[in-house]
């Protein structure tokens, strides 16, 4: 039997063909690792003052994903994104700027693809994260400032032969908002049968800006009469960008670990953002340290100024007369976080007394 020559070898033997065979199991284990994975909870927050005026709080618990964090959201829409667009490959190195939870999420799904990672963060990300990036195999490597993670990130990206994620340009395009599952999409069927079943707020961080995106558009997209707030913990430049439309300003960056960004990011869409409430830092601090009594569990310091725009928007709400409810996100837990915002010394030492702060919210909660 003659034997074939190279030119007639199989097609599923070319370069092409076997790139593509590559892909369909790279985005075959996504999807499974995501069929495997059930929906995140919604916790109501049992907050009788309010409620006995008609306005009930929620929390959608993005703890539960497999890496602990909103994030395992966006790390798995933008690794989709970047197969799908051709940008990752076998062997691909992907590297990528975080304040700790993306990068967390992001080397999850590397290691599910058999990539190497290279995580560029802050060096006073919480240390929980960064063991968390090196059991997954990854690489952590560290900057001085947040501000410093985007160029030493593209560099070295380009100085490996890999790719850059950019999560903060590409999360508000990555993620499919007209629904498909997406966290607008989820947070709406689980209220199907509350009380008030459209919420009159949702209320949501910013750190690259794309949950505020996607949730933005789709209520825009299903006619929803909901609005879209976003706190901004002290020192982010989101609230001036807001207020203003100058990109061109910076800030000295946020301390809240997770949310705020010393610049402004491609992915915050302003004009999707209906109102922005500027948090002071002890008051983020005291009101995660607030809803973890209240709930029983540790939540992490980015829940807290949610948790902050929450009681805003429904005292607002009371004073007009408005009936309603206010949703919001639980970030990630607090166990990420028991030295330094969980810890009492530290937090003495790098914010001050907070005893103040969390009296006030206190007098918020029980008036």
């Amino acid at each position: 039997m003659p034997q074939s020559s190279p030119a007639s070898s199989s097609p599923l033997s070319s370069p092409a063909s076997s790139c593509n065979a590559w892909l369909d199991t790279a985005v075959r284990r996504i999807e499974a690792d995501y069929q495997r994975s059930a929906d995140t909870h919604l916790i109501p927050l049992p907050l009788p003052a309010l409620a006995a005026h008609g306005i009930d709080l929620y929390l959608k618990d993005e703890s539960t994903h497999p890496t602990g964090s909103l994030k395992h959201r966006l790390a798995r829409s933008l690794f989709l994104y970047a197969l799908c667009n051709g940008w990752v490959r076998e062997g691909t190195t992907i590297v990528e700027a975080s304040s700790g939870s993306t990068a967390v999420s992001e080397a999850y799904f590397a290691r599910l693809l058999g990539l190497p990672f290279i995580a560029v963060m802050p060096r006073n990300t919480s240390p929980e994260k960064v063991a968390q990036i090196a059991f997954y195999g990854a690489r952590c490597h560290f900057v001085d400032h947040a501000a410093q993670v985007y160029e030493e990130a593209r560099t070295l990206a380009e100085h490996s032969g890999g790719h850059y994620m950019d999560q903060f340009t590409y999360a508000e395009r990555a993620t499919d908002w007209r629904g498909n599952n997406n966290i607008a999409e989820s947070m709406f069927q689980q209220m199907t049968h509350e009380r008030h079943p459209v919420p009159a707020w949702i209320v949501v961080g910013a750190g690259t800006g794309g949950t505020s995106a996607t949730i933005g558009r789709y209520v825009r997209f299903r006619c929803h009469d909901t609005q879209v707030c976003v706190p901004d913990p002290e020192g982010s430049v989101f609230s001036a960008y807001h207020r203003t439309g100058d990109a061109s300003l910076t800030a000295p960056g946020s301390r809240i670990e997770g949310i705020g960004r010393p610049r402004v990011e491609p992915s915050f869409v302003r004009t999707l953002v209906d109102r922005m409430i500027e948090v002071p830092n002890l008051d983020s601090v005291a009101a995660m340290h607030m809803l973890s009594a209240l709930l029983g569990r540790k939540v992490g310091p980015s829940t807290g100024t949610n948790f902050i725009g929450m009681l805003a928007v429904a005292h607002e709400m009371r004073e007009s007369g408005r009936q309603g409810s206010v949703l919001s996100l639980l970030c990630d837990a607090g166990e990420r976080y028991l030295p330094s915002y969980h810890d009492a010394d530290w937090v003495r030492q790098n914010f001050g007394d907070i005893g103040p702060a969390m009296q006030r919210i206190h007098e918020r909660i029980t008036a």
